[in-house]
């Protein structure tokens, strides 16, 4: 597995980093035997240490983590601690579902655009309704089941995901609402 352990403003010593790798294997491999990639940030906000980690599996899927406390050392274990309990709901969730997936999950890539946010204090009509692109890069799609599609949301604690269906090959949604519970948009299922 390659590992990526650094600090914002800040100096990562090698005692740490060899900490931080034995744990995240021990970790990882208890739940999952093909960790790809691991990306660990250690950062300072006011009085405490912050722990931002997100491992890559071989599935395509990825865990993201995060930790702070007022040791360096604390806040890792907290970030590891977080994600050993997603890769635990991860594992039990695979067991008791029937879909296994032989394959790794297959990506498409697709354009992904930040657009400006309107600076008009007054609330005015803009001029021209062409919103203005800030940035555009690329972004992956992976093609996965409803259920894998929720597991990954949640596993990178993002509150969207766009995915291609398995089942009919369209593209769908699935989001966090407001009120806690899961929605899922499928545009092939409209009558």
């Amino acid at each position: 597995m390659r590992y990526q352990i650094s600090g914002r403003q800040m100096d990562v010593g090698d005692a740490l980093q060899t900490h931080v790798k034995s744990e995240i294997d021990e970790t990882v491999t208890k739940y999952s035997q093909r960790p790809t990639e691991a990306v660990v940030v250690f950062s300072r906000d006011a009085y405490e240490y912050v722990c931002e980690s997100t491992v890559h599996l071989s599935t395509g899927l990825n865990v993201s983590a995060r930790g702070h406390a007022t040791e360096i050392y604390a806040a890792f274990e907290g970030c590891r601690e977080r994600m050993d309990k997603q890769l635990r709901r991860y594992k039990r969730r695979l067991r008791d579902h029937t879909h296994t997936r032989a394959q790794p999950v297959e990506f498409e890539d697709a354009s992904a655009y930040i657009l400006a946010a309107s600076e008009d204090p007054d609330g005015a009509e803009p001029t021209s309704l062409q919103p203005l692109i800030i940035a555009e890069m690329e972004a992956r799609i992976p093609s996965l089941s409803v259920g894998e599609a929720v597991m990954q949301m949640e596993l990178a604690n993002s509150p969207v995901l766009v995915f291609r269906n398995e089942k009919n090959s369209g593209v769908n949604v699935v989001y966090r609402r407001d009120d806690g519970n899961i929605g899922w948009i499928d545009p092939l299922n409209t009558k």
